[in-house]
C-alpha cells in the first residue's frame, strides 16, 4: 500500500472548459458522486493531527472500498465500510495509518454531522455504523417522483390537464368537471415545486432534519 492514498486522474471535462467531479452524462447510480462539506453536512471535514498521548488513535489503515478524487479544494472520499456510505473531505492528500479528527463547526447541521462523524468513526473501529442520518421518507420520494415528472412535462409545454391526465390517468378526469377539480390544483402545485427545486430549492434535500419527537 502507497503511504499517501489518491488518485491524481484529472477530472471530468466534458468540452475543456468546466470541470466536474463526476460526468453527467452517466446516471449517479453508476458513478460515486461528490459533494462539499457545505454542501452536504453528512461529508466530514476531516484533519491530521498529532495523537502523542493516545496509543490508540484511530487511523485510515485500509481504503480499498473508497472513491477518491482530487479537486481545486482539496480530496473527497467515499468510504464503503461496515455496510455503510461514509463521506469525507480533506485539503491534503490522505496519509494512511496517520490519526485524524474530525472537524465540527458548532452551526445548524451539527446534529447532521455529529451523527455522520460517529457512523464513520464506528465503521473505522470494525463495529456496526448503524443508520444514516434520518432521510427522505417514502411518501415525500413518491412526491418528489411526481414533481420531477410534472417539471419535465410544463417544460416541454404541455397543459397542466395533459400533465395530469399522465400522472394520474385520464379516466380520473372529465371534461366537465377539470376547472374545479382537486387534481387540478394538485398538478399545478406539483408543476410550481419542480420549479422551485430546479431554481436551487433541491439543496435543501441535502439537510434533512429529524420529526420533533
Amino acid at each position: 500500500m502507497r503511504d499517501r492514498v489518491g488518485t491524481s486522474a484529472p477530472l471530468y471535462e466534458p468540452d475543456g472548459v468546466c470541470p466536474f467531479a463526476a460526468d453527467p452524462a452517466v446516471s449517479s447510480q453508476d458513478q460515486a458522486i461528490f459533494w462539499a462539506p457545505e454542501a452536504l453536512p453528512s461529508v466530514i471535514s476531516i484533519v491530521r493531527f498529532t495523537a502523542a498521548t493516545d496509543a490508540n488513535a484511530v487511523g485510515f489503515a485500509d481504503l480499498s472500498a473508497s472513491d477518491i478524487r482530487q479537486a481545486t479544494d482539496g480530496w473527497h472520499a467515499v468510504l464503503r465500510i461496515s455496510g455503510g456510505e461514509h463521506r469525507f473531505w480533506l485539503r491534503e492528500p490522505l496519509v494512511a495509518g496517520s490519526p485524524y479528527a474530525a472537524e465540527l463547526p458548532l452551526d445548524n447541521d451539527f446534529e447532521i454531522r455529529t451523527h455522520a462523524a460517529r457512523r464513520l468513526w464506528l465503521a473505522l473501529n470494525h463495529r456496526p455504523a448503524g443508520p444514516a442520518f434520518p432521510e427522505l421518507s417514502l411518501q415525500r420520494r413518491q412526491r418528489l417522483a411526481l414533481t420531477l415528472r410534472a417539471l419535465d412535462a410544463r417544460v416541454e409545454g404541455n397543459s397542466y390537464r395533459t400533465i395530469a391526465e399522465g400522472l394520474f390517468g385520464a379516466k380520473r378526469i372529465t371534461e366537465r368537471a377539470w376547472k374545479t377539480h382537486d387534481l387540478r390544483n394538485r398538478t399545478i402545485r406539483l408543476v410550481q415545486s419542480g420549479f422551485a427545486l430546479m431554481r436551487g430549492g433541491y439543496r435543501a434535500l441535502l439537510r434533512q432534519t429529524r420529526r420533533k419527537q
